[in-house]
């Protein structure tokens, strides 16, 4: 009986709806309903924001990295041709907004100037690790502001490093497997050929397998196209073996067959550049040629947005969780217990002020000591001084007391000399005295005895 009572007010309550409803608008859906759209929003998102790629050019100055980035793009870049008188390795930096269908790409194309020119080639990596690492400080310390605009910024941190081989045949240069080392764990690497069609086609194999065995020998992690995904994972495996790319650029179209196609010109034939993909199978416009095909194709349509997420997730976080380290930022305690910002915060806060107060300590008695050693040396002066004024002074009364004796002895000789001056004077008018008396004497007897005879 009650489930009936329920059934029948169950009956009630949907009639009363749909009388309500009999006077109300129907509106129809407009297309499928579903969170499976969220693909199409994210793309359309990402066109409107545009995106950012950023490549490396390391290599000697004559490789044709220029040319090569003027190929692969299909465009003209403006830039500076590069000579061998740098006294240094420079990175110059240009950045072109280029446009195809209606997405939008910020390409960064960074080069290296001056690099292998030097005589002494052993700091010439610096300048490149101290390049990318400052790409990755500039994000970190946008990431770090209290108001973030990362959705605006400019994102300049490095993609891909493509490392230039010169085509030497025999092995790798030092200088190449110290650049790649140190480099290996900033930057996604590909190692490619240079010029390629300097060698042979057996030289160039057994160059590829020389090179592959001395990155391994040596530890140098180089960029791996990523097999995890089943849509590419096939021709990513195939294009590792691959590596290194040997390419071949030019920025010159040559008429071959009835097609214009960039190439280079030589007195035995012709070399394609092989940029238009794919190519009709002759056997001088195809693959056999170069791997510029397969670079362009791994560069830019099969792995680019997974270079940027490795640049971000791996050598990015890299950069930063050794940097969050170094300023005392840590995710655990020493009990391996979570350990929040706030926390970390504090106890770098703590640490930092007991660091500052010991500091201030050892400032204060160091200033004491220096103070007590100044006053000691002071008072060891103030020794000296007084010591060398007494003697000064003893000195100086002894030279007086010489003064004075010297003075009574000279005082007593002019005594002594006037005395007998006196005396000699006195002695001398006795004897004018005398001798005028006796004059007149005889002149008074003369006058009375002329005849009297003088002497």
């Amino acid at each position: 009986m009650e489930a009936e009572a329920n059934s029948g007010s169950l009956e009630d309550s949907w009639a009363f709806i749909q009388s309500l409803g009999e006077g109300c608008r129907t509106v129809p859906l407009a297309g499928h309903v579903g969170f499976d759209s969220l693909p199409d929003q994210l793309v359309n998102k990402s066109v409107t924001q545009g995106f950012c790629f950023n490549i490396l050019c390391v290599g000697e100055t004559g490789l044709g990295k220029s040319t090569l980035m003027d190929t692969l793009f299909n465009t003209k870049f403006e830039g500076e041709p590069a000579t061998h008188t740098q006294p240094g390795v420079q990175l110059r930096s240009n950045t072109y907004d280029l446009q195809e269908s209606n997405v939008g790409l910020k390409l960064t194309i960074v080069s290296t100037v001056g690099f292998g020119d030097q005589i002494n080639k052993e700091d010439s990596y610096k300048p490149i690790v101290e390049f990318i690492d400052a790409q990755f400080e500039a994000y970190l310390q946008e990431e770090l502001k209290i108001r973030r605009v990362l959705h605006a910024y400019h994102d300049s941190r490095i993609h891909v490093c493509l490392y230039f081989i010169a085509p030497t045949g025999h092995s790798l240069k030092s200088l190449d497997l110290v650049t790649m080392k140190k480099l290996d764990s900033k930057v996604n690497i590909i190692p490619i050929i240079a010029k390629s069609d300097a060698i042979s086609k057996s030289e160039l194999t057994k160059f590829k397998i020389k090179i592959t065995s001395e990155l391994v020998s040596n530890g140098v992690q180089i960029y791996q196209f990523p097999t995890d995904d089943e849509s590419v994972a096939e021709i990513n495996g195939t294009m590792n073996a691959h590596l290194p790319f040997a390419v071949i650029g030019s920025t010159e179209e040559l008429k071959i067959g009835n097609k214009m196609m960039k190439a280079r010109q030589y007195p035995w034939g012709t070399v394609q550049a092989c940029f238009h993909y794919p190519l009709p199978c002759h056997a001088v416009e195809n693959e056999a040629h170069c791997d510029f095909v397969k670079l362009r194709e791994m560069l830019i349509r099969v792995n680019m947005e997974d270079l940027r997420e490795q640049t971000h997730s791996r050598h990015y976080e890299l950069y930063r969780r050794c940097k969050l380290e170094e300023m005392g930022f840590k995710d655990t305690d020493p009990d391996s217990k979570p350990f929040s910002l706030q926390e970390t915060y504090e106890a770098k806060r703590n640490e930092f002020l007991g660091e500052l107060q010991k500091k201030e300590e050892e400032m204060r008695q160091m200033f004491v000591q220096r103070v007590k050693e100044k006053e000691a040396e002071l008072k060891e002066a103030e020794k000296e001084l007084h010591e060398k004024f007494d003697r000064l002074k003893k000195l100086h009364q002894d030279e007086k007391k010489k003064l004075e004796d010297k003075k009574k002895s000279l005082d007593d000789e002019v005594n002594a000399f006037k005395q007998r001056k006196t005396a000699a004077e006195l002695l001398q008018s006795q004897g004018s005295q005398a001798g005028g008396s006796q004059t007149l004497k005889r002149d008074k007897e003369k006058k009375n005895n002329p005849w009297l005879c003088t002497e």
